[in-house]
């Protein structure tokens, strides 16, 4: 069976064996949305807001002052090509671009990080992997997992045709085929978190296409302010509890 259409009858067998908890959900994503089923690995989680409307922040994502540098308040927009997006698109995200094979989170934070808890759907390659040298092993494994294909020898013809727009030129570099790379939504802690803009800019470095980018700005603390679903990388339960 198409793995598309496999995680498709998942979700939908899903949601509708919970009638009413859509029903009885006082705190939805949006008036027409109480909850999203998405897949975490091999897992399902249902994405909702968490219920208890007394519920606050505690812990690091309370704070409200940091010393910058590092911990400065990042610019909305990344880079002109490289789309900003909020809560809403990262799901729709998770809903389409991820079951389609399309499209990858990634939890750019440092693993001390990410073992604290992640968003649902998100695989953690920290930011220091897009910085390494462009020979480096783990970093052209890291590439060929989001699609690229290592070249060989390009001739001078070729590349030049390419450089002109011939060939999906746009899409190449002398050492990397991006023309078939996933969509790739980066997310760290938050807009004064400078992890996942440093990954974004180590990928467009390396020819990765700008517009194949999305910066996720609100990150973890966003999330969490919104009372979503976080998950622990070690849970193995079907659905997060809030």
């Amino acid at each position: 069976m198409n793995k598309s259409i496999a995680i498709g009858l998942l979700v939908f067998s899903t949601a509708i064996s919970m009638p009413s908890m859509a029903v009885d959900l006082e705190v939805k994503i949006t008036p027409d949305k109480p909850y999203s089923v998405v897949h975490h690995g091999p897992e399902l989680v249902k994405v909702q807001r968490i219920q208890d409307t007394s519920n606050i922040i505690d812990g690091a994502f309370a704070k409200t002052s940091r010393p910058c540098p590092p911990f400065c308040v990042n610019p909305l927009s990344i880079d002109e090509a490289v789309a900003t997006v909020a809560e809403l698109e990262v799901i729709r995200f998770m809903e389409i671009a991820m079951p389609r094979g399309e499209g990858i989170i990634i939890d750019a934070r440092t693993p001390s990080w990410h073992k604290k808890g992640t968003i649902p759907g998100s695989v953690n390659i920290p930011f220091t992997v897009f910085e390494k040298p462009a020979d480096d092993p783990e970093l052209a494994e890291v590439l060929e997992k989001l699609g690229a294909v290592e070249r060989g020898e390009v001739g001078t013809l070729q590349r030049t045709l390419e450089q002109i727009g011939l060939f999906n030129g746009d899409q190449k570099t002398e050492t990397w085929d991006f023309s078939d790379a996933k969509q790739v939504l980066l997310w760290c802690n938050g807009p004064w978190c400078g992890q996942s803009p440093r990954a974004i800019r180590g990928l467009i470095s390396l020819g990765y296409p700008a517009e194949k980018l999305y910066y996720y700005r609100g990150g973890m603390q966003m999330w969490q302010s919104l009372g979503l679903t976080t998950v622990l990388p070690t849970d193995t339960s079907t659905y997060a509890s809030n």
